[in-house]
């Protein structure tokens, strides 16, 4: 079983109501191999939502409590990034998944990089820092 991006999964949860359908993983769920989960959903966001940034460093400064996630309206959204990333990783030991396929870019779910005032950032969002820090296989779904 794998952990998915819920946005991959066609499931209208980005923060702008909307999804990044792949078929890829739409494949890997109607085979019965993929979960779709979506970390903000899980740490007690609405969807739609203010757009999100990591402020300074990636994932792991925000896990590490150098850096902050705001919105773009300035609220402080650190501590349900951080819930909904800690929900997700009980979903992978209860079910005993050890991979994930993300959606780059994300500030939860960016594999390779993130995004920042537009632009692509090296480092990795809230939820793939906390899975690898881990020992879960994270993928972008860019490499499948």
């Amino acid at each position: 079983m794998i952990i998915v991006s819920a946005c991959l999964a066609g499931l209208n949860t980005r923060y702008d109501g909307g999804n990044q359908a792949d078929k890829r993983v739409i494949a890997l769920l109607k085979a019965g191999m993929a979960i779709p989960v979506c970390p903000e959903q899980l740490g007690g966001l609405p969807t739609p939502r203010p757009k999100a940034e990591i402020q300074d460093g990636d994932g792991r400064d925000v896990l590490s409590k150098n850096t902050v996630v705001l919105a773009e309206d300035g609220a402080d959204l650190t501590e349900q990034f951080i819930r909904g990333a800690s929900e997700a990783l009980k979903l992978t030991e209860t079910m005993n998944i050890e991979e994930a396929i993300l959606k780059d870019g994300s500030p939860s779910c960016g594999v390779n990089y993130i995004k920042r005032k537009g632009e692509e950032i090296v480092g990795m969002g809230v939820l793939t820092a906390l899975f690898s820090l881990n020992g879960l296989k994270v993928r972008s779904n860019d490499s499948l």
